[in-house]
């Protein structure tokens, strides 16, 4: 199978949507995805989100553990890209937040060659440059099989893709974790300048290089103008504890 990198599936998933989706904003929250009661479309993604082609054995599902729903990805030799297109002001909203699960990681996935860039889990935050998407820049967070946690670099692939490594390995596997980032400070860091307006998310997951599959969940993707801990009642309610 031809892999289609994340740099071409921003111009398939952004730059052919023809109006940007609305987010919910409430105490000074902006909701990426939270996937309580909803349904997928008829086109398999959650409502507001796009993705590529989906292979015959790969899914795509919404499910439930009693009220706590959650978007679940399977990915069986395959890439799959699923981005929701939004703009602000990273500036005012710079904290990042969401929980992930991974239960299945690609065998020898190592973000660090190109030979074995796979993921369960990839989080995107994608930042349109003119000439788009020539330009485009984006920070990724991921949760690799291979490369330690703490680790950032640039895609061996696309030269404006940063990443952080946040989880690594199967030490937590089956186990909800909790995020938070700063990603206008990671924007700085990783590209010396300003960021322009963030433009959308992108979730990916692949593991077409090694033939084999990975599985990951994700719940309450939200961005904030304040460190989650600091947002009360309602942080509580989208980010529990880790369980």
């Amino acid at each position: 199978m031809m892999q289609v990198f994340p740099a071409a599936m921003f111009s398939i998933l952004f730059y052919h949507m023809a109006a940007v989706a609305s987010m919910a904003m409430e105490n000074e929250v902006l909701v990426v995805g939270r996937f309580s009661g909803e349904r997928l479309e008829t086109n398999g993604v959650p409502p507001g989100w796009q993705r590529n082609n989906l292979g015959d054995n790969s899914k795509i599902a919404i499910d439930g553990e009693k009220e706590d729903y959650f978007l679940h990805i399977l990915c069986v030799n395959d890439y799959i890209a699923l981005g929701k297109k939004i703009s602000f002001d990273v500036h005012k909203f710079p904290y990042l937040s969401w929980r992930w699960k991974a239960s299945r990681l690609p065998e020898g996935g190592d973000i660090r060659n190109r030979e074995t860039d796979e993921q369960a889990g990839q989080v995107y935050v994608v930042f349109p440059k003119f000439p788009s998407p020539v330009n485009t820049r984006s920070v990724g967070y991921i949760w690799d099989s291979q490369a330690p946690a703490g680790l950032s670099g640039t895609s061996t692939a696309y030269s404006n893709m940063k990443y952080v490594v946040l989880q690594s390995g199967s030490a937590k596997l089956n186990q909800w974790i909790s995020e938070a980032r700063n990603v206008y400070d990671d924007y700085q860091k990783l590209f010396q300048e300003e960021p322009p307006k963030v433009g959308g998310v992108m979730l990916y997951i692949n593991t077409q290089h090694s033939k084999s599959s990975a599985e990951i969940f994700y719940a309450d993707i939200f961005f904030s103008s304040s460190p989650p801990v600091s947002l009360g009642k309602y942080a509580k309610r989208l980010i529990s504890a880790s369980r």
